[in-house]
């Protein structure tokens, strides 16, 4: 059997205008990540991530702790779902023909740079992003959940399917494409990709083993290298 962890990517530069970056605090969460695994003697045969910057840098930052550390491959089809689409193009959609959503977007703004935004901005999100996963309104431009959930198991498929028994392999990719992965191992409904989607720490590690044929759920979402209660953040 093979091991396969996923880590999601250290905290992002969220709500700012270039937010495909990791904020200070991330870049540390990545660091303190290589630091424990060379500790621990963790050692990997192959290493992917998507070609999202906070992606490949939170990889470059963990190996750059490590003393042997393979060529990252870079795969776009690891990336996140398309949330740049659902805030720039889905949002304004909804929020033309539906007023109890218009109403929880006009919350948010009114909260925008208060402390406590990301609740107005979950609160909001989750219901645009629920929208989205049902396929009740589709914007051109805006990548589909049917689409979306395609290209990660295709991604994960041929990450599988490739030869070697007993390989270590690390992803490094977003909770999005985490809480998909779940789903998928565990055969639940597409609802509890989004729903544990929220519930992905930064930096976190979900692990599985798996054969050409099968991918089992081992643990989820752990940070056993996050000690420091300051590195631990959802967004």
């Amino acid at each position: 059997m093979g091991y396969l962890v996923l880590v999601r990517h250290g905290q992002a530069r969220t709500f700012e205008q270039d937010s495909d970056q990791l904020s200070p605090l991330g870049e540390e969460q990545a660091r303190t990540l290589g630091q424990y695994w060379q500790r621990h003697g963790t050692r990997f045969d192959e290493i992917h991530a998507g070609a999202l910057v906070r992606q490949r840098r939170t990889a470059e930052l963990a190996g750059a702790e490590i003393a042997e550390w393979p060529a990252v491959q870079t795969n776009p089809a690891l990336n996140e779902y398309d949330s740049v689409g659902i805030t720039q193009r889905l949002i304004p959609a909804l929020a033309e023909r539906d007023e109890r959503f218009r109403a929880l977007l006009a919350d948010f703004e009114a909260h925008k740079h208060a402390p406590d935004r990301n609740r107005y901005f979950q609160k909001m999100f989750e219901v645009v992003v629920g929208v989205w996963l049902n396929g009740e309104l589709e914007v051109e431009g805006v990548e589909s959940w049917a689409r979306f959930s395609a290209r990660v198991r295709n991604a994960l498929k041929d990450i599988l399917a490739t030869e070697g028994s007993g390989r270590r392999v690390a992803v490094f990719t977003s909770g999005g494409v985490i809480g998909l992965a779940v789903q998928t191992a565990l055969n639940a409904p597409d609802r509890t990709a989004l729903e544990l989607n929220w519930r992905v720490q930064n930096c976190s590690l979900t692990e599985f083993t798996f054969s050409r044929s099968r991918l089992s759920l081992d643990s989820f979402n752990t940070i056993p290298h996050l000690d420091d209660p300051r590195l631990r953040t959802y967004r």
